[in-house]
């Protein structure tokens, strides 16, 4: 019986069957690569918590006082 071991979907090489079985579809290098893509900033919010943005588009407006404002 053949054991499986899973490949990186961008790179092709062999990763560990446990990061596969936590939802991962790349090795660490490739994964480490992709999440420095990723840009993201944390805004406060009117009477609130701290939101996450990840889209530039969303930032206009958004701490008006009441909600998002175009």
């Amino acid at each position: 019986m053949k054991k499986y071991v899973p490949r990186c979907f961008s790179c092709g090489d062999t990763y560990e069957l446990e990061r596969m079985q936590l939802g991962y579809a790349y090795c660490l290098s490739c994964g480490d690569e992709q999440a420095k893509a990723v840009k993201h900033c944390v805004v406060p919010m009117h009477k609130s918590n701290l939101v996450v943005i990840t889209n530039r588009a969303d930032l206009i407006g958004i701490n008006n006082k009441g909600g998002l404002v175009k």
